[in-house]
């Protein structure tokens, strides 16, 4: 499959690009600066299309099979670009998938989305944007599915993870990291018993494969 990775350059972003080529896939990275190519291309990139999410973006969709959303503005901007990147940039990724034809849509989400308002204010904005963005994508059409992992770690790759459909009660002493993220959202891109659901993850101790086969 020719997969657009939205958010190439991010640190899930980068992982699931390496990912997508080692499952044999072409991973076609979108990125905003030319500077970010070499890299994206030494994790085996097929294809670089610069793009910018704060504007229109729909040449990127030109021949791709399906779309991975991982885009995020970061921890360091405000709440204006909160909502131009991980609301806005992914209503226009919807649209634009459905316009060229593109039906599988894989989105990152949060932990944390489902109820807005307990997550204390400092992340409330980001959480609103979030549920929001996945509300929407829900209501698109499109073979949806929505990752939402826990707290994330830099630690190495394990390949196990625990998922749930229902949510889990409690986060405390537990994370996830970013490199099992990213082999979850390269794995799920073409697993059709995912289509049309949102779960959450954790580290765990089920293989990545054998544990999307129960949801």
């Amino acid at each position: 499959m020719n997969v657009l990775v939205i958010g190439a350059n991010g640190q899930v972003g980068r992982s699931v690009v390496q990912e997508l080529s080692d499952k044999g896939h072409q991973a076609v990275a979108m990125i905003r600066k030319e500077e970010q190519r070499d890299e994206l291309e030494k994790r085996g990139a097929g294809k670089i299309v610069l793009g910018d999410l704060e504007k229109d973006f729909s040449h990127a969709f030109e021949g791709v099979d399906a779309v991975i959303f991982a885009a995020g503005s970061g921890p360091k901007t405000g709440a204006d670009k909160t909502l131009t990147i991980d609301l806005w940039g992914s209503v226009k990724a919807a649209e634009y998938a459905k316009e060229k034809g593109v039906n599988r849509f894989v989105q990152l989400g949060s932990v944390g989305s489902d109820n807005p308002d307990a997550g204390g204010e400092a992340m409330k904005p980001y959480l609103v944007a979030k549920r929001t963005a996945d509300d929407l994508l829900e209501h698109s059409g499109l073979d949806y599915t929505i990752v939402r992992p826990g707290p994330l770690s830099d630690e190495e790759k394990t390949g196990h993870i625990e998922a749930s459909a229902a949510g889990f009660k409690s986060f405390e002493g537990r994370s996830i990291p970013r490199a099992d993220v990213a082999r979850t959202l390269a794995e799920v891109v073409d697993r059709k018993n995912t289509y049309g659901k949102v779960f959450e993850i954790l580290q765990g101790e089920a293989e990545i494969a054998q544990e999307l086969g129960r949801l």
